[in-house]
């Protein structure tokens, strides 16, 4: 049975087609299909923020979620979870540095206490766009090394996504543009 196709996909295939081939030269349908797939589940903000902690509560922080994706050290149970989270890392710090450039520098975001038995959390800068571009990267190359048995065939498909990842993340900000002009974004809020 084949999951029906997100409501939003061929609006996402037609402007990121636009963007890739069009603007870029960038004629990778491969890409171009995982790119508006990508925009479709970001498209909901609890898929956005759909990382967890052991507790249950969204990750939001670019560190924590490359902690987590750590199999010795982190929260990842097996090495299809960290290949999970780190496809996730990729197509978060992709999402985010192209379609919410706003949300990176070194503004400070308060994040809302949790009750826990944990420290409380002091308040952390934005990634810069350097870092997720650099986590991105670097998130996607370790995907594309589960390259066995049932990921044999999209292995490659994630090396070109690292190997491209600026090129994809300013043909993400030329779809952002085609949107049309807007005034700063925000990230959407998560969803408990």
């Amino acid at each position: 049975m084949q999951a029906q196709p997100h409501p939003l996909e061929p609006f996402f295939q037609q402007i990121v087609r636009n963007s890739y081939e069009g603007k870029l030269g960038l004629h990778d349908p491969d890409v171009t299909a995982y790119v508006a797939r990508l925009l479709c589940e970001f498209s909901q903000s609890d898929k956005l923020y759909s990382m967890r902690d052991a507790e249950g509560h969204p990750i939001e922080e670019l560190e924590e979620m490359q902690r987590a994706a750590d199999p010795v050290h982190g929260s990842a149970a097996s090495f299809d979870a960290e290949r999970a989270l780190r496809k996730y890392i990729g197509d978060y710090s992709l999402f985010v540095a192209g379609m919410y450039p706003e949300a990176t520098g070194s503004s400070r975001r308060h994040r809302r206490p949790r009750p826990s038995s944990r420290p409380s959390p002091t308040p952390s800068a934005h990634p810069s766009l350097d870092e997720l571009i650099r986590v991105g990267k670097h998130s996607y190359f370790i995907v594309s090394q589960f390259n066995l048995f049932e990921y044999e065939q999209e292995a490659p498909l994630f090396a070109r996504l690292s190997s491209s990842f600026e090129r994809l993340l300013l043909g993400l900000t030329l779809v952002r543009e085609d949107l049309g002009p807007r005034k700063p974004l925000q990230l959407p809020p998560r969803v408990n």
